[in-house]
């Protein structure tokens, strides 16, 4: 058996051109500002892309750099003035931060209609009780990847590897929300293998190289990577160790073109819902 690839990169172009019809539709621009704290070169790509994604769809964007000093206070001072802009309807401040700011009075300080991120704890308790809400765009991304394999999730068995607040949590919730079964595993789960080899979803979001290998995916399987990690050589590659796994599973994301182009597609959808809902 070799895996069907599940092509990341085509499926976020749609949902990149259904955020243009949207706001096309709109008859106003929905307005995404990104702050960036610090010269983070990684930060940089990720802010670049988005912002870009952002223009492609006809989107407002406003980029905001500010240098690694920049104080709690002022940060939190620009945060309340975007709540107050009316041509903006999500906010997103770029992790990591400088280790002197606190990344949850930061995410806390954005107005929840604008919090396109979905990591805070009015996003965080809507996911949880059900409530319609902006959810975190990786996992909402990965939700949809599962969705193009046409396999229904009712009653299937998920395995989630990694307890992140921004993927581990958030995706199992979802996958709840699915009717699927869901296991989390994480760093003191004792036999990993034991848990994967029996799932018919593995979600693997821990950020280690070849976290999940051929012997610990049963046939068949659909298996997402969100992993995003960098050889000695310097080639990209996610938590999966691809070659041999894409000789088991069904279904397989690849690093990159697999998560990574969806989650910029899943914050323009949460702008636009965001945007569709402030004009109500």
């Amino acid at each position: 058996m070799t895996a069907q690839i599940i092509d990341g990169a085509a499926l976020a172009k749609a949902f990149r051109a259904e955020a243009a019809r949207g706001a096309a539709a709109l008859g106003r621009r929905p307005g995404l500002a990104v702050i960036l704290v610090g010269d983070d070169p990684a930060s940089a790509v990720y802010v670049r892309n988005k912002v870009k994604a952002c223009e492609e769809a006809g989107f407002h964007s406003l980029l905001e750099r500010y240098d690694a000093q920049m104080t709690q206070s002022a940060l939190l001072a620009r945060i309340a003035a975007l709540n107050a802009d009316t041509t903006i309807h999500g906010i997103l401040v770029q992790m990591p931060l400088p280790k002197h700011l606190d990344p949850h009075a930061v995410i806390e300080a954005i107005a929840p209609a604008k919090d396109v991120d979905g990591f805070s704890t009015t996003s965080a308790g809507e996911l949880m009780t059900g409530l319609p809400g902006l959810r975190p765009a990786t996992p909402l991304g990965c939700m949809k990847l599962i969705e193009s394999t046409g396999v229904a999730l009712r009653g299937k068995h998920a395995v989630v590897i990694g307890r992140s607040n921004t993927v581990g949590k958030p995706m199992a919730l979802l996958l709840l929300q699915a009717n699927a079964t869901v296991t989390v595993c994480h760093s003191a789960t004792p036999d990993l293998a034991l848990h994967t080899r029996q799932a018919d979803i593995v979600v693997a979001a821990v950020g280690r190289i070849d976290t999940l290998t051929a012997a610990m995916v049963k046939p068949g399987a659909i298996v997402i990577d969100v992993g995003i990690n960098r050889k000695a050589d310097g080639k990209l590659c996610g938590d999966v160790e691809f070659d041999s796994v894409r000789d088991v599973a069904g279904f397989i994301t690849p690093v990159p073109g697999g998560v990574g182009p969806m989650t910029i597609a899943m914050l323009l959808m949460n702008t636009l819902q965001a945007a569709q809902a402030a004009l109500k």
